[in-house]
């Protein structure tokens, strides 16, 4: 990467973070802790992006994503330096079911994002014949997977399609709202992508990569959740950096940035929050935590090749419907939830039974019963056309097909998020690295969040501290980030 080193010693410098999503604030509190002086601008009205506290029947709920993964360390350790150490709980239960054929199963278990190491492992969600297609992995030639490979498709021709079609899909698509057949491996399924490289057999390097795992040792929950909603942690870091010195400013979308003569940078903000003036703000750098089109058009000056190749990014829409009942006479099936495999045709692709997954939130609300759906994935925006009193219907004739839940609920809420999943498809690495190659020229300027590194919390944690490295001239993250993406794999229903 070019421009190593180039900003060294920006240390005591003032810094200009665009964007206060979980990716921006996280930005703030690294830089500050390496001296810098902040300011962070939001274009909304609030903080935390997809991280959105709120309640429903008077009970605190998360309106967007409601779960961390333990498993890797940079949004654990976040929460815990802002305070909220006593707060992060396990969930109270971590199996889970995938509706499918007709009845709801449990999720199976030995297997890497639904790609099992043995036929077995899938029994009793594929079909006889989808089961003898996976014993032909061991005596099938080698599949070549290039640079990169789609998800599906490398999987469909080693182990069939329905080990997709059943399993991949509806687990890939609770990460990402995506289509398995267009999703990178090498992004969003590394370590399963590295064993490809080097194993014949798919089923073998699934194996492989188990037994490594479990010589790991690793203990300890796989997810975490916060006492009051994942939507306190962006908060929480937020009042920690204002407490610390930085200024954060909402409704202050950024209109242009420009790098000036004397190396410094000129921000310049619509400030809608003050009367719409405009306010322009003098930098040493500027960490640029926006999504992908909001990031292009502001690079578009600067940087044209690296705005041209964020501008392709593409996103992905759905909405969360939440649901909350009376629990009295209610019983719902047994764990956390379950998953939808597209290829069944249902409108919902999960739901997260709410008040059983979190001890917290039946605690607090022992007369609820709460719960929601997800709508909506890549290329299947109709369905997003509706109002949201459809959703709702639909969200309760799919529930009541699957746990003859039938009662009426005493509140719901839909939640849209338009745009919110930034894809990742074949050659997604490739495309990032070029963007950092571009930035690389231009001293004092970094990218974070969801479009790069991966759409989890602790990936945006990790691409913001990398980030937030980079404006001081230090690359160690970024090399780490790069040789290891952050992995969103999990086996839960509707994260």
């Amino acid at each position: 990467m070019s421009g190593s080193g180039t900003d060294a010693g920006r240390g005591a410098g003032h810094v200009v973070v665009i964007g206060a999503g979980i990716a921006g604030l996280a930005a703030a509190h690294r830089l500050l802790d390496r001296g810098a002086r902040v300011t962070v601008l939001e274009a909304t009205d609030r903080v935390g992006g997809k991280l959105l506290p709120g309640e429903i029947a008077g009970a605190r709920v998360d309106l967007g994503a409601e779960s961390i993964l333990a498993r890797r360390p940079e949004a654990v350790a976040l929460a815990r330096e802002v305070g909220l150490a006593d707060r992060l709980l396990p969930p109270a239960t971590a199996s889970a079911s995938l509706w499918t054929r007709g009845a709801l199963r449990p999720m199976p278990k030995g297997h890497v994002m639904g790609v099992p190491g043995t036929a077995s492992a899938l029994s009793g969600v594929l079909s006889d014949e989808g089961l003898a297609r996976i014993e032909r992995d061991a005596d099938l030639p080698r599949t070549e997977v290039g640079d990169d490979v789609a998800v599906g498709e490398y999987v469909a021709a080693r182990l069939g399609r329905e080990v997709v079609d059943r399993l991949v899909e509806p687990l890939l698509g609770g990460v990402y709202a995506g289509d398995a057949y267009r999703i990178s491996m090498r992004s969003a399924v590394p370590q399963l992508f590295q064993a490809a490289l080097t194993h014949t057999s798919l089923t073998e390097a699934v194996r492989g990569i188990q037994e490594r795992a479990a010589a790991a040792q690793q203990t300890g929950p796989v997810f975490m959740g916060i006492e009051g909603g994942i939507g306190r942690l962006p908060l929480a870091v937020a009042e920690s950096v204002r407490a610390r010195g930085a200024e954060i400013r909402t409704l202050a979308p950024v209109t242009e940035l420009r790098r000036e003569a004397s190396g410094s940078w000129r921000v310049v903000t619509g400030g809608t929050g003050s009367g719409g003036q405009e306010r322009v703000l003098r930098a040493d750098a500027v960490v640029l935590a926006a999504p992908a089109p909001v990031a292009a058009a502001l690079l578009g000056a600067e940087a044209p090749e690296a705005a041209a190749e964020l501008a392709g990014v593409e996103y992905a829409s759905m909405a969360l419907v939440t649901l909350a009942y009376r629990r009295a006479g209610l019983t719902l099936p047994e764990g956390s939830g379950f998953l939808v495999p597209p290829v069944d045709g249902r409108t919902i692709k999960a739901s997260t039974f709410s008040s059983q997954k979190w001890g917290w939130i039946a605690d607090e609300n022992p007369d609820l019963l709460i719960l929601r759906t997800s709508v909506g994935r890549y290329g299947e925006t109709a369905i997003l056309d509706h109002d949201d009193a459809h959703l709702v219907d639909v969200s309760r004739t799919d529930l009541r097909e699957a746990t003859g839940l039938t009662a009426a609920p005493v509140e719901t809420r839909v939640t849209r998020w338009d745009d919110g999943l930034p894809q990742y498809p074949v050659g997604h690495h490739a495309r990032v690295a070029r963007v950092r190659e571009h930035l690389g020229k231009l001293p004092g300027l970094a990218v974070c969040g969801a479009a790069y590194d991966g759409v989890g919390v602790p990936a945006c944690v990790a691409s913001a501290d990398a980030a937030a490295d980079r404006i001081h001239g230090d690359l160690r993250a970024l090399r780490d980030l790069t040789a290891d993406p952050v992995r969103s794999l999990h086996g839960g229903a509707g994260e």
